[in-house]
């Protein structure tokens, strides 16, 4: 009776084929007027928050404005260019070497990211970023990333069903584990991004999830280590988060604290922040979303968190419906990315979580991140592209 089911069910397939009818390809434009959307508010904002600290340092209020918008239009252009290319050719051997460009990109980033602590500039105490002449800044983790994703989901769709035993689950993480080491010597939060990145493509592929949330415990007891019996300014930051208003590193906190309480429901309206002015410093950066709060109320923080919202919703979409397992997975990293950015700025900002740079994507400044981002919507538009459907 089963064989004579499959049988049926293999020739309505076969049938389904045979219907005439155009191919399309369900490129979703909906997933790139949102991420453009969310880009051009990012670069309203950047112009409202920096303009104050653009004049007074550096006599032109569009300073901030003029470098992110020449970011966000080379981004977009990649995003475009991305999205038209198969995202299977990246893990495809390439003619010649026959090397994987996945296998090359990881390469590249676990160079990068050695690179930067030997030769990186030190911004605030940190190892961050490499000065690329005529460019600006360059930040390796955030092309690590994109590297994570892709790394990931690959490993993941090679062998689902390993993923279902903790040792396929280990075996990724050793794999991915080189780079977020790397990556913790210079920051923490861009570390804990990228484990969470790992996590939730491992859990959503595998179908046994119990021993995942033993997981979630250990890391989360891991970071709770690194920061008590962790370098010094990790413990005053915990400090500063239980006494935001006497710590001295609370201030920044404190003053998005007040800026978020004075914009009340409506706001004050855009440009008219006063937090801006000095009181919070570079305000364009990991706190933008305070101004916003001020200058646009609790609607228009809730009406971009709703942005992001639906963002997700399409990348869940594009996950469900993708032609295959790896495509599936690239889109659930880049969800799970975002999701995770967003969630960490917000609580930083609130004083949820101690604080920890991580930026609001798509709106807060920076060319790197930017443009690491626009890449990822690239690659997740690309995976909608093969998705194929019948008039």
């Amino acid at each position: 009776m089963n064989q004579r089911r499959r049988e049926t069910i293999t020739e309505i397939e076969q049938n389904v084929r045979r219907v005439p009818g155009k191919v399309h390809r369900a490129y979703d434009f909906s997933l790139l007027f949102l991420t453009a959307f969310l880009v051009g508010l990012g670069l309203v904002m950047i112009y409202s928050t920096s303009s104050y600290n653009a004049t007074k340092y550096y006599g032109d209020a569009t300073f901030f404005l003029k470098k992110q918008a020449i970011f966000a239009v080379f981004g977009l252009v990649v995003m475009i260019l991305v999205s038209l290319i198969d995202y299977r050719y990246i893990i495809h051997p390439l003619p010649v070497i026959k090397i994987r460009p996945v296998s090359v990109l990881y390469v590249l980033c676990f160079a990068l990211q050695i690179l930067v602590l030997v030769v990186g500039e030190d911004i605030k105490g940190a190892k961050r970023w490499i000065e690329i002449p005529g460019i600006g800044s360059f930040q390796p983790s955030e092309l690590t990333k994109i590297c994570v994703v892709l790394l990931t989901a690959y490993l993941a769709s090679r062998a689902p069903k390993m993923l279902n035993k903790i040792r396929g689950f280990v075996g990724v993480l050793i794999r991915v584990a080189p780079l977020i080491f790397l990556v913790v010597i210079e920051n923490l939060s861009t570390a804990l991004v990228l484990s969470v990145i790992v996590f939730v493509i491992c859990f959503v592929t595998s179908k046994k999830k119990a021993y995942y949330w033993g997981v979630v415990a250990l890391g989360i007891a891991a970071v709770v280590v690194v920061f008590v019996f962790g370098e010094g300014f990790r413990i005053s930051r915990i400090d500063a988060w239980l006494n935001v208003e006497t710590h001295p590193l609370g201030y920044q906190t404190l003053q998005g604290l007040y800026a978020i309480s004075s914009g009340g429901f409506l706001g004050k309206g855009l440009g008219n922040s006063v937090q801006k002015l000095g009181f919070i410093p570079e305000s364009h950066n990991d706190m933008i979303f305070s101004v916003i709060c001020e200058e646009m109320g609790l609607i228009g923080a809730v009406a971009i968190l709703l942005l992001f919202l639906f963002l997700l919703w399409r990348l869940f979409v594009i996950a469900v419906n993708a032609p295959d397992l790896y495509g599936s997975l690239i889109a659930v990293g880049v969800m799970a990315h975002i999701a995770a950015q967003v969630v960490i700025n917000v609580a930083v900002v609130t004083n949820t979580i101690p604080s920890t740079g991580i930026p609001l994507p798509f709106i807060s400044y920076g060319g790197s991140s930017l443009v690491a981002l626009l890449f990822e919507m690239g690659i997740a538009l690309g995976v909608s592209n093969q998705i194929e459907y019948r008039e």
